[in-house]
Parts: C-alpha cells; structure tokens; sequence
C-alpha cells in the first residue's frame, strides 16, 4: 500500500480506497426494485425505517437507539423526507424540534422489514441465540408467523412456484432480458 495525499492506495490502483466510491444511483434502470434501493438502499436507512414502525419518531431517539452519526442520520432523514417515506412535523416550537413519522408510502416499507427479519432470524448472527424480536398480534399477544402470499388465490409465495416476467411497464431492454432468459429456461413439456 502506499499513500496519496493522505489516503491509502492499493498495489496496481491508480484510485485510493473508499475516496473515489460514490453511490450509485439505479435512476436509468428499468427496475422496481432498483428504484426501491435509490431511497432505501444507503447504509442505515432501513434501521430507520424499522425503528420508525417500533414508535421511534425524534432525532434524539433515532440516534440513540441506532449510535448513528449525527451528520449520517441527518442526511439519511431528510433524504427519506424528500422521498416521501416519513413526513417532518414540529412538536415543540423553542427550539424548533421535529418528529418523523412514517407516510403510507413508509409503512409500504413493513413488508421489506419483516422479510429482512424473518432472513436475520434464519440466516443472521442473531440465529446463535434465538430471534431478538418476535412479531405478535396486537389484539391477543400471540405470535405470528408472517408468510409472503398471492393476494388474488391466497397461495403461498416460493421460489419455486413464481417466476418474473417483463411487466406492463418494461422498456425494450427489460423485455430482451426476459425473452431471453425464457429462451434459455428448459422446456416444461411432457415428452
């Protein structure tokens, strides 16, 4: 390694590390789920999020759960501001102090953070011990098992029962990725 200007430069880079990284933005892509992550997809926005559906609404208190630099969860807030996921509203006015609180396009968000969880509890560090949280129906207390459904027949949602196809607002490109990933799929056919 050797240093530029104070930062560190891998052997056979021209950059350093980190310094030339810039988020990317998915802006251009035809996707859903890369305009999802153009707003939540930053380091600790969906912590955020969750402890926005947990009740948290003040700065004071997002910081304080989270251990989020100041700067960080003030960028992070107003970005989700501007996005519409919570909305900014005054509480005291000496001084001037605010709550964010989550928008319908915000609470959208609960199925995301419900699938993550359900992910950490199988796959993540807090599998060793046991879940951390559990969700439970407010009116009886008793826990809940949150499945991934099909609205219009109640079927369950798998991997290997669903597949993605171009959609209604596909561009061309979307729809030449699709072709072409059916025309490589085998054949469902019964000889």
């Amino acid at each position: 390694m050797r240093r530029r200007q104070g930062r560190l430069i891998a052997p056979g880079r021209r950059r350093p590390i980190l310094s030339g990284m810039r988020r990317t933005s998915y802006e251009q892509m035809n996707c859903s789920i890369a305009s999802a992550l153009d707003i939540v997809g930053e380091p600790w926005t969906l912590l955020i999020v969750r402890d926005a559906f947990y009740g948290v609404r003040r700065f004071d208190d997002f910081q304080e759960n989270l251990g989020i630099a100041r700067n960080v969860l003030t960028a992070r807030l107003k970005k989700l501001v501007e996005a519409g996921v919570f909305r900014k509203t005054a509480y005291r006015q000496r001084p001037l102090r605010h709550e964010y609180r989550l928008t319908e396009k915000g609470a959208a968000l609960f199925t995301v953070i419900v699938g993550l969880k359900q992910w950490g509890d199988r796959f993540g560090v807090a599998s060793k011990n046991g879940k951390p949280m559990d969700l439970v129906d407010r009116a009886d207390g008793k826990p809940l098992e949150p499945v991934l459904i099909d609205g219009a027949t109640g079927q369950r949602l798998e991997l290997t029962n669903v597949r993605a196809v171009a959609g209604p607002g596909a561009d061309q490109g979307t729809r030449d990725f699709f072709n072409r990933l059916a025309l490589n799929r085998p054949s469902t056919r019964e000889n």
